[in-house]
């Protein structure tokens, strides 16, 4: 089920406040980061939307290794139309995962690949965006340049904010709140 728009709005405003508020304490970013931050959250909130690359079977790719290759491979129809959204697509995939979701990519043993892969993709949204006079490059740009820091931002924010009950699945846990405050409105926190 697909969130009203009044309903993505008032999410956006909430990931765009927890984001400036963690931001801030910490020292990170500006406004216009955080805006483009609570963008991602606010996508990503739903799982079709986060996790929207397929393998041939359909299943949902989780793997940036698995997004990289299929992205060169020979099977066209999986891929993303161009190289800037799928640049843009792995950065913010990275950022969220990174971010909301370290300790899952620390057990695999991704961290630092993530990291780095995040970085590069803003990197090269940035560079495709200035040779296309396009406004927003500055943002992927200082994305890319502070890839690591708004990553431990997120990780901070998902502490403060997110955390999951004992023995509950982080993913479950936190697509249980973000669809409720959908549903129902949000919290107070």
């Amino acid at each position: 089920m697909q969130p009203q728009p009044s309903s993505l709005k008032r999410l956006h405003g909430f990931f765009f406040d927890l984001t400036c508020r963690s931001f801030g304490q910490l020292g990170v970013g500006d406004k216009r980061i955080a805006e483009y931050v609570a963008d991602v959250l606010t996508e990503f909130s739903s799982s079709d939307r986060w996790l929207r690359m397929r393998t041939v079977d359909g299943r949902r790719m989780t793997s940036v290794i698995d997004m990289l290759i299929a992205q060169l491979g020979p099977d066209r129809d999986r891929r993303m139309p161009d190289e800037r959204q799928f640049r843009k697509y792995v950065g913010d995939y990275t950022l969220f995962m990174s971010g909301l979701f370290r300790r899952f990519v620390e057990r695999g043993g991704h961290l630092r690949y993530y990291i780095d892969e995040g970085r590069r993709s803003y990197e090269k949204v940035s560079a495709l965006d200035a040779a296309m006079y396009r406004p927003g490059f500055m943002v992927f740009d200082e994305l890319s340049k502070g890839f690591e820091y708004y990553s431990g931002a997120l990780d901070y924010m998902r502490k403060c904010f997110f955390a999951p009950a004992p023995n509950e699945d982080p993913f479950a846990g936190f697509l249980r709140q973000i669809e409720g405050w959908v549903r129902t409105g949000l919290s107070d926190n």
